[in-house]
Parts: C-alpha cells; structure tokens; sequence
C-alpha cells in the first residue's frame, strides 16, 4: 500500500470519527477535589443543590462505575494528566510544594495528553489546582498547557486575604502564566469566571480545558450568601461544605453558558469527576465528617468504593447525545485517550493504560472497556486492589477491611466479605493484579513528614559542613 492511500484511509477513518477536521471537540475535563459521591443531585443528594452538573449527567452519560486511579489527590491527577497508571512511573503520594526542588513532581519524560493534543493543533489550558510539582521543571506551561491560572501547591484558601507572605503554600499568590495574579473574589468564583473568559475569547481552533477545582477540599470556607441557602442543614460544618459545592456548581453553570454563547456547547466533550471520594471521620481526620460517601464505605484514603468509586459523567450533544446509564468499567485514564483519539491520534501506538471510550457509548463495541481495573499504594506497604466487572479484590490494613473479597454485581457496596470463600477467583485476580504490576517502578517520592524531615537534615548538614570550611574567625580586641 503506497504511502499516499494510507494517508487518505487514516483521514477518512478519522473524518468518519469526528466529521471533518475542523469539527474536532474541544474538550473540558473538570475535576472536583474531596467530593463525596452522595454530594449532587443525580447521585441521590436531597441536601446540596447541584442543577448544572445534574443538567449535564441527565443530557449525557452517567458512568455507574467510574473510577480514579488513587485515592487521593497528587497521584490521582498524574494519572488523569498523562493517562498512565501512575505506578507505571512510581509517583504515588503527593508531591510537596517545594520549589527549589527538580525531582519533586510529575517526572519530565512523562507527556501530559495536553503536550500530545498540541501536536494535534489544539489549544491548552489549565485552570485552578496543579499539585504535580512546584519547580519549574513541572510548572503547567512546561507540561503542555499554554495558559494557566491557578495555585501549585495541593490547596489553597478561598477568600482574597489569605493571599500573603507566608510559610503556608495555601496563602500562595495565584499563578497567570508564571506571574503573580490577583485574586479579588471568592477563589472558585475567580477560577470559573477564568474558565469562562477563556472560552469566549477562544478562537477557531479546538480546544482543550483542564479545569481543576479545590472545592470542596478544605479548609471548609465559603461565601455567607452561598451558606445561607443551607439553614435546613444543622451541622455548621457540612452547611459550609454544601456551599462550597454550591458555589462551584454555579461556576460550571458559567463555563457551560460561556460555550453556549460562543456557540461551542454542542460541539465540546465535558468530563465532570472527582479526584478521590470524600473525607470520612474513621480515617485519620477524626473531625472531617462533612462529606457523604453514600452508597459507599469509607472514603479519601481508602481503596474501598468510598475513596476510588467517584461520580463521573461525560457530556458531548453532537457526539454522545443523551445515552443516560453505562455500567462498564470506566477509569480516569480513559480521559486522554478519548480525548486523543478524538483529536486525530493513533492512541494504540501510544503507551496509555486508558481507552477510548467513543466506540462504547457510541454503541460500536459492546461490553465493558476495561476487564479489569487496578490500584497501587505506596509499593512495599501491601496495598493494593483490583477490581473486574465481576469481583473486587484488595488489602488495605484498616479497621474491618484487611484482606477483603466481593462479589460486586450483587454486592457493590462491599457489604459482605467473602475473603477465603472464593479461593479460585481470588487466584485469578490475585494473578491479574501481578501480571499488571510486574512492570510498575517503585515509588519515587517521600510523603510529606518524611520528605520535610530530610530536607532538614540535608540543609543541616550543608550548614554544619561550611561552617566547619569558613575561616578561622579569632576573637580579638581592637585597643
């Protein structure tokens, strides 16, 4: 086959994928930062109002089992970031906001899907929390992204005045393009009114906007109109926590009005999802009881369905339409590839752990995209899971989880544990979960307490040892 009719078969495969080029999506990944799974509308929430996310899960496509990679927050978006399981490139606890530090991060020789969406022609942005590294070796406008605006470190507070000189990486300035940016309003007010003006000052090349709300992670602040709305809530905690989703869902109510007047909605792929499930009083924050995992055990942390099982829905009118419930196995990962292939990209070539979810909400394949899902902490420390649409199988050592097996189509909510029951199927998820982590790299980051630790005591040390090669400084007197 001569060179030019293999590229006019990769153009029309791709014109009869997305139309003709210039009809590529532009796409909007927003992701939620703590959000309990029983916190919106269309998860079952009686509580919190959440009219612009139910809009678009009721217009598009709700996955009943989608996942993150992590239950927490750093690993969790390098994974959504380069569609990679992280452990294939051991980041596996958050990285610390150390500036001066080239290998606390994202490692360089992993390609964000936004780097490999500019190749494709697209424009990049990345609104709100980074968390995958404070150098400038890992700054956004490093990794693919053409615009930002945000805060690096893992949060920040939300008012205005919080911004200041200080040792706390939440009183940060925020970020425009690696310069000072002000901050003058509610921060997901500011982080939406952002995403909105991007999209209206966009022009006609696709897009790709990544946008990366802190709410509703702590610290539990919101604005006092937004609290008002909840006196039917008595705990004063979760009341601020329902404003806070509040508030953002309100932002997202600005982004999708912003595609609507600059005539973009129908022609954008919206992912909504959240980072990890919750933050749950059994865990190590005894007085974070804010957030309702429900229908799921536990939450952030936990490798149960409370912290990895997070609401997560996609929305594309000229592409998916309204397709209501898909019940395969959906992960994170599987954002940049979608996206990717959509763009023009041969993501077979390509070494990501996701996949294209077209085909199957589109109804070409059948099935569930992934056979099975997989989970990695901390290597060495014997946490782990695996999930296949059939059985869930993990070791986690917290009160009443340890080892733990489920059969989750008649127990999705891991009610039962039939650890030692089900000796043949345990083998063979215990056999999947090998194979897949037998390429993995071990961890390559410390957590936070032990990272600081060392950074003292390797500052110490420079100091003792130029101490010690200064001059000889005699005491003497002057007469």
């Amino acid at each position: 086959m001569n060179r030019f009719l293999t590229s006019t078969l990769c153009l029309l495969a791709l014109y009869s994928a997305v139309g003709i080029a210039g009809e590529r999506p532009n796409v909007v990944v927003i992701f939620a930062d703590d959000l309990g799974y029983g916190d919106l509308g269309f998860t079952g929430s009686k509580e919190i109002f959440t009219p612009n996310i139910d809009s678009l899960a009721n217009n598009g496509v709700i996955f009943k089992n989608g996942y993150v990679t992590h239950p927490y927050c750093g690993p969790s978006r390098a994974g959504l970031l380069t569609g990679r399981h992280q452990a294939r490139f051991g980041m596996e606890v958050n990285a610390d906001h150390s500036p001066d530090d080239p290998h606390m991060g994202l490692p360089v020789e992993q390609k964000t899907f936004a780097k490999r969406l500019q190749k494709q022609g697209y424009q990049t942005a990345v609104i709100g929390k980074w968390h995958v590294g404070s150098h400038p070796n890992f700054h956004p406008n490093n990794r693919g992204f053409d615009y930002f605006y945000g805060f690096l470190p893992g949060g920040h507070d939300y008012f205005p005045e919080s911004v200041k000189v200080s040792s706390n990486p939440y009183h940060t300035s925020l970020m425009r393009n690696g310069k000072p940016a002000q901050l003058d309003e509610y921060l997901t007010t500011a982080l939406s009114r952002d995403a909105a003006q991007y999209i209206k000052a966009s022009g006609d090349e696709p897009f790709m906007m990544y946008l990366a709300y802190n709410a509703p992670h702590s610290p539990i602040e919101a604005t006092k109109e937004d609290i008002a709305k909840y006196t039917h809530i008595k705990d004063l905690k979760r009341r601020t926590y329902a404003a806070m989703i509040d508030s953002m869902d309100q932002g997202i109510g600005m982004v999708v009005d912003a595609l609507k007047q600059s005539e973009k909605f129908d022609n954008t792929l919206i992912f909504f999802l959240s980072d990890n499930g919750g933050v749950w009083p059994e865990a190590w924050w005894p007085h974070q009881n804010w957030a309702r995992n429900t229908p799921f055990r536990r939450g952030k942390v936990a490798l149960t369905e409370g912290g990895i099982h997070v609401p997560f829905i996609a929305h594309w009118p000229e592409g998916f339409g309204k397709v209501g419930e898909f019940d395969g196995l959906v992960s994170a990962l599987d954002i940049a590839a979608t996206s990717l292939a959509l763009a023009g990209t041969d993501v077979e070539t390509l070494p990501l752990d996701g996949v294209d979810l077209t085909p199957f909400v589109q109804g070409d394949k059948t099935g569930s995209p992934h056979k099975a899902l997989f989970w990695r902490l901390e290597e060495g420390n014997d946490l782990w899971a695996v999930r296949t649409p059939e059985h869930k199988y993990l070791h986690q050592p917290l009160p009443n989880v340890g080892s733990s097996f489920f059969e989750m189509q008649v127990d999705p909510y891991e009610a039962n544990n039939l650890y030692g029951q089900r000796p043949k199927q345990q083998k063979a998820l215990a056999d999947l979960w090998n194979a897949w982590n037998k390429d993995n790299k071990p961890n390559v980051l410390l957590q936070a307490e032990p990272y600081k630790k060392a950074r003292k005591a390797f500052y110490d040390n420079l100091y003792n040892e130029l101490l010690q090669k200064a001059p000889n400084r005699r005491t003497y007197k002057v007469e």
